[in-house]
């Protein structure tokens, strides 16, 4: 894009602070920490319940941004850049894209509905990409954001547009309608995601359509209700010119009927009717939602008048779309960001920023195929590519492929190969070492083979851990803070189980306030892989008071000997002003001060210059079960008065923190300057009504190593403890207690989900698997299992249990590997 700032004035009807009007945009920012920012940058300050980006100006324009549009021009940077000064930011940057939009007459498919949206959208991306020249939105970047980021993308080559578009609750399509402006709507699957933002289905579906206002065919597969709401739709916003073009598997009167659908070896054949013919094609999947995904991308390409030939030749290649960019484990201690299914412009952006987020090592190595559909000329596409890779500090690029090899002079430290095959005979030389590897390509250069060659070898058991939940959950929990309350987030136990270093670096990304730890291991571990916020140790031992200072952790002390014995240490090397952090004992009876020896605690801390007091801090005991919620009242009030006196002997006023997670809900009015977030980080609540609005973060998975039918009488496992009544079909899953499944969970107790239906455990749970019963499951080995996660959930199992989430998760073996996906 390239827009002059003097034209946003009027557009946003803003009001303008500065010295240069005259001055090009041709990047817009919403995020300070990606370097992409730059002179030509302009940054719109969003400003929520969970960030304020106004905050960031200052270090912004130290980077050099210039142009930036806010709500407000904070103190310290009155004069010193750019302002267009607005009502409401986001609001600006939806105006941006629709005036952008508005650049550009060029055909526009439009998707919206409740599943399947960005796989159609990929789909349809790969069928009408050897035809067209197409913008789509990357990712899934379809929220009130997402799709004006999205939109902004497009430029003077693009000749059709694919976008799509999600919405959560009312009146939000409105924004997104006068952005996307489609010509071709496309109304994908309509399920139960978001329910709780609407009355029920009808509203949902009409909220749904708002986005087809100006759109001349409407894809849509056809039912009573969907037809009853587009009947409402078309007679409110009518066109003269509109089609309603509908598929149904049940309904001929649909355009495309769907006679007959039959399956054989994970393909389907479905013979259709459609302007009196009949058709049969075939569909590489096997699963209803691939199936509907196919014949929506089908009638697309209908009403694109493609013949059958064509459609069938190309619909034969569809292949599963991976929608994350994963975190796996390398080897020779390297990190690798899998983004090996897809190479365009606008996803290097996003993949770029993410490396950035999650570098585990200081070294990057971007390995990035030929680039399609950027809309650009090569010249200017590799140009800005370059440009990229510079602005985000990458140490070295592979480029791999006829087109970005022939640029090679625009890369710093690149080497070049013709295809993956070339590279892949050469990777030895390369030495792949303490770095972080992106792995970006377009999937015809089969980069998963790359993956799979670079990737550490483990079992084929892991724990997926979602960074989008994790950031979600982060974000409701702060959205109930008052102002200025700080958030402090416990990583200890390797992140409750879930991966300490990868969560503390999307913490420090969203900046955090403070990481807890319990002991200082923990603590050195995340100084070591790179993390630089500030670490409180809450359960320090004397010994490690040393590997404290070294790595300049910070201890909780609760008790005189332990403050003494690190004052010792803090005089020996001749500190001053070490910050520490002192717990009161309130009533949880574990650690802490007490009533009694905080005089004994002030007469030595008085004075005292080796040491300051960053913290005072308390734990509540019951802070998630309403029949004890007066014991927690008490014990504020407590922590109340110990904290006033230790802050009014010492004439201090250091922060104060005594709500956890179940506290941050159901005290608000005791945040104090800080609260702790832990469980519900990581998606889980005690509260039932609360547990809604939490994602989950950690799914276990592994897959079916073998299956065998034994006849009724035989036994499975150690000590026969399960006996066929009738002939049984038993699937072996490689994991068991080791890796940190109860063994109560055996017995038929438990179980696992398979094609989403459940499949109890059957016998005990070995040391390294378990055995489950599918007879009603058509399975074979090589198949996904979830051990938990959806379902069951961690909550569902430790009921079962009886024990607590905590323990199920925590519990997981560091033997199963942790794989982190955005």
């Amino acid at each position: 894009m390239s827009i002059n700032l003097k034209n946003l004035i009027s557009v946003f009807n803003a009001e303008w602070t500065g010295s240069d009007t005259d001055t090009f945009i041709d990047h817009v920012s919403i995020d300070s920490r990606s370097l992409q920012n730059g002179s030509q940058t302009l940054f719109i300050a969003l400003s929520g319940v969970n960030n304020d980006a106004h905050l960031y100006i200052s270090e912004l324009i130290e980077k050099g941004v210039q142009n930036f549009v806010v709500q407000y021009i904070p103190e310290n940077v009155k004069g010193k850049a750019n302002f267009l000064v607005v009502k409401n930011t986001l609001k600006a940057l939806q105006e941006l894209a629709a005036y952008y939009r508005d650049l550009f007459d060029i055909p526009v498919i439009g998707l919206t509905g409740s599943n399947g949206k960005t796989i159609v959208k990929e789909w349809l991306n790969f069928l009408l990409s050897p035809d067209y020249n197409i913008i789509r939105s990357p990712k899934s970047y379809n929220s009130q954001v997402g799709v004006p980021l999205s939109v902004i993308a497009i430029n003077e080559k693009h000749n059709l547009g694919i976008f799509e578009a999600g919405i959560s609750t009312v009146n939000e399509m409105v924004n997104l309608e006068k952005i996307i402006k489609p010509s071709i709507g496309v109304l994908t699957s309509i399920g139960s995601a978001h329910d709780e933002g609407f009355e029920n289905a009808e509203q949902k579906i009409k909220e749904k359509l708002q986005l087809f206002k100006k759109s001349k065919v409407i894809v849509y597969q056809k039912n009573k209700l969907v037809d009853q709401c587009l009947a409402d739709f078309c007679a409110e916003y009518p066109l003269p010119e509109r089609t309603l073009f509908s598929w149904s598997f049940t309904d001929d009167l649909a355009s495309v009927y769907i006679l007959k659908k039959e399956t054989q070896d994970d393909i389907t054949t479905i013979q259709y009717q459609y302007n009196d013919e009949i058709f049969n094609l075939e569909i590489p999947f096997s699963d209803s939602a691939s199936i509907e995904n196919t014949i929506s991308c089908l009638l697309v390409l209908l009403y694109f008048k493609y013949d059958f030939e064509v459609i069938q030749s190309r619909v034969k290649l569809l292949y599963p779309v991976e929608m994350r960019l994963e975190v796996k484990n390398g080897i020779h201690n390297c990190s690798l960001i899998d983004d090996s299914y897809s190479s365009d412009f606008q996803s290097l952006k996003i993949a770029l920023d993410f490396l950035e987020s999650q570098k585990k090592n200081a070294s990057k190595t971007v390995i990035l195929s030929d680039i399609f559909q950027s809309g650009f000329s090569n010249e200017e596409l590799y140009s800005k590519v370059s440009q990229l890779i510079s602005d985000n500090k990458i140490h070295r690029v592979i480029g791999i492929g006829p087109t970005i090899s022939s640029f090679k002079d625009k890369f710093a430290n690149s080497t070049m190969f013709q295809n993956t095959a070339d590279f892949i005979n050469e990777i030895e030389r390369f030495d792949f070492n303490n770095e972080t590897i992106l792995i970006k390509g377009a999937r015809s250069f089969q980069f998963e083979e790359i993956v799979s060659l670079l990737e550490e070898k483990t079992h084929e058991t892991v724990l997926e851990i979602n960074l989008d939940a994790i950031t979600h959950n982060f974000n409701y929990f702060k959205s109930k803070l008052k102002p200025d309350v700080k958030m402090m987030v416990m990583v200890k136990a390797f992140g409750y189980g879930n991966g300490g270093l990868e969560i503390a670096k999307l913490l420090e990304h969203h900046k955090v306030n403070y990481l807890g730890v319990a002991f200082a291991d923990e603590g050195i571990s995340l100084k070591n892989g790179g993390i630089k916020l500030p670490i409180m140790v809450l359960n320090p031992e004397s010994t490690s008071f040393p590997s404290i200072i070294q790595y300049q952790l910070e201890p909780e002390i609760y008790s005189l000997k332990g403050l003494n014995a690190f004052l010792k240490i803090a005089r020996e090397k001749n500190l001053k002003d070490y910050p520490i952090h002192i717990k009161m004992d309130t009533g949880m009876h574990r650690l802490g001060f007490e009533n009694n020896t905080i005089d004994e605690l002030i007469a030595t801390l008085k004075g005292n210059s080796t040491v300051r007091v960053q913290s005072i801090l308390s734990h509540l005991a019951t802070s998630d079960d309403p029949q004890y919620f007066d014991f927690v009242r008490q014990q504020i009030a407590l922590f109340e008065k110990l904290s006033s006196k230790l802050m009014t002997e010492l004439n201090i006023n250091p922060i104060r923190h005594t709500l956890n997670t179940s506290g941050i809900s159901n005290f608000p009015d005791a945040q104090y300057n800080m609260v702790r977030l832990g469980i519900g980080l990581y998606g889980v609540s005690n509260d039932p009504a609360e547990q809604k609005y939490l994602e989950n973060v950690g799914t276990l998975k592994s897959i079916i190593s073998q299956v065998r039918t034994i006849p009724a009488g035989d036994s499975v496992g150690y000590g026969r403890r399960f006996m066929a009544d009738r002939e049984t079909k038993i699937a072996t899953i490689p994991i068991g207690y080791a890796d940190g499944i109860a063994r109560l969970w055996g017995n038929e107790v438990g179980y696992v989900t398979i094609k989403n239906q459940k499949a109890k455990i059957v016998g005990s749970v070995c040391m390294d698997m378990l055995m489950v019963n599918v007879s009603h499951i058509d399975c074979k080995e090589g198949d996904s299992v979830i051990i938990f996660g959806e379902s069951p959930t961690v909550i569902e199992m430790a009921a079962a249990l009886k024990t607590i989430p905590y323990e199920i998760m925590t519990s997981i073996s560091q033997r199963v590997k942790r794989v982190f996906f955005r």
